[in-house]
């Protein structure tokens, strides 16, 4: 073979590996391969509102909370165990009696790892998901302050040239400072490197449904009181967030694919179709649906999710199991849509699920309809989390520490998933989140 054939050959076959580099926001020249990554796409479920672990992992259902003799499972889609077989609560139908159908033929525990026992860093919502999402305690920061340091969506944008619609933070409302979290003020990442953020149960919600079901074009002259209720609705649905909406870098190209995300999602919700859970009453449940059309549409490298329903438990326990069981259901739900219903994402994706917080060991002095205590979150025990994540390059029915033997904090769930996204070291060199923080990989 001469030389001008050989080199035609090679180049044809190289042809289909060859990706072309182009400039980042910040100037920096990146080849758009993703390469080094153990996963194509992530999926961050904050399992949030505040999980006790003696309902959760250890799966002691009422024995320790209201010294009642009856225990067992009732997250069987994130976790093997046999669920309680008395005193049901937090089914469907009446008093809950009915316990929801297992989604997953085999749980998302025997799928992956879990990591049984792990420590939050803070006891509060708003800093154990700033802990989950920039690595850092944020001691600082705060309550209604966006994140002092980079934000996952940051690292991975920055760091890997990921476009802005490739990045999702799908939350369960716009209080508390949610919508906050998509970016960080740190001056080397910010705006230009966040990610889009969703609150699906605000903008297709009751008022969303009044305000944009019957939107038309308004004369100024003899209809201002329906444009100024209209501007309200839009501008309450993304309060706090002040300049979110600009700069995130969304290309002309990504704003009219939104733009045709958000009309295909009010017909849908309009139609009943969206791609919710088989039992969705309640928000969490909702949201998740909508993030399921999040990641067909848009196949994110990075989609955060976050549920807080339980987060009732302040005043109702049976809500709190009920929310609980509800939410399993609702990430069951998430994880077989992903393998059965998008096949871009089927077989590259991984899932990461973990708690900002846990609860307290002693009940507040508020009962509910069963007489049951409710749980704050303050003390000790409330600083108990588990971590669990299975799918692509995640090893399978693996079981890290235990109740007398906690492996892994709430920080280390930023380089896990930086290490399944390929850019670890990136991430770990920044030297911007808590000193101690590692891979969940590097823990096993």
């Amino acid at each position: 073979m001469d030389r001008r054939k050989f080199i035609k050959r090679a180049g044809a076959a190289a042809a289909g590996t060859f990706v072309a580099p182009y400039i980042l926001p910040g100037g920096r020249l990146f080849a758009a391969s993703g390469g080094g990554g153990l996963a194509q796409h992530v999926v961050l479920v904050m399992f949030a509102g505040g999980v006790r672990q003696q309902e959760s992992v250890l799966k002691r259902y009422l024995g320790d909370s209201q010294g009642e003799p009856y225990e067992g499972n009732i997250l069987y889609n994130l976790l093997d165990g046999a669920p309680p077989v008395e005193k049901i609560v937090y089914g469907t139908g009446l008093g809950g009696i009915n316990p929801i159908p297992g989604i997953l033929g085999q749980s998302i525990g025997a799928q992956g790892t879990l990591f049984a026992e792990m420590r939050a860093v803070n006891a509060g919502h708003y800093g154990g998901l700033n802990s989950l999402l920039q690595g850092s305690q944020a001691t600082t920061q705060g309550l209604t302050q966006k994140p002092l340091r980079p934000t996952l969506f940051e690292y991975l944008r920055r760091h890997a040239g990921v476009p802005a619609t490739k990045t999702w933070f799908v939350g369960n409302g716009i209080g508390n400072s949610i919508p906050l979290l998509n970016y960080s003020l740190h001056p080397q990442y910010g705006p230009s490197y966040g990610a889009n953020f969703f609150a699906p149960n605000i903008t297709f919600g009751p008022l969303g449904d009044q305000y944009l079901g019957d939107a038309k074009v308004y004369h100024p002259g003899d209809q201002l009181a329906p444009m100024y209720e209209m501007k309200a609705f839009l501008d309450n649905s993304f309060s706090r967030m002040s300049e979110a909406l600009m700069g995130i870098g969304n290309t002309p190209e990504e704003k009219e694919d939104i733009k045709a995300f958000m009309v295909e999602m009010f017909n849908k919700t309009q139609s009943g179709t969206i791609a919710h859970p088989p039992v969705h009453d309640n928000g969490d449940a909702q949201t998740i649906g909508y993030a399921c059309e999040v990641m067909k549409w848009f196949r994110p490298a990075l989609t955060v999710v976050n549920m807080s329903a339980v987060d009732g438990c302040h005043s109702n326990f049976t809500g709190y199991l009920a929310s609980l069981h509800r939410a399993d259901h609702s990430v069951g739900h998430l994880w077989n849509f992903i393998q059965t219903q998008i096949p871009e994402m089927a077989g590259n994706t991984a899932i990461v699920i973990a708690p900002e917080c846990g609860r307290n060991d002693e009940p507040n002095a508020v009962r509910d309809q069963n007489d049951w205590y409710a749980y704050d979150h303050s003390d000790q025990n409330a600083l108990r989390i588990f971590g669990l994540m299975a799918g692509a390059g995640v090893p399978g029915n693996l079981v890290i520490g235990g109740e007398d033997n906690p492996v892994g904090i709430a920080t280390d769930i930023v380089p896990t998933v930086a290490e399944l996204l390929g850019i670890k070291s990136q991430v770990m060199g920044a030297g911007l989140i808590d000193y101690g923080s590692l891979s969940l990989f590097d823990r096993m």
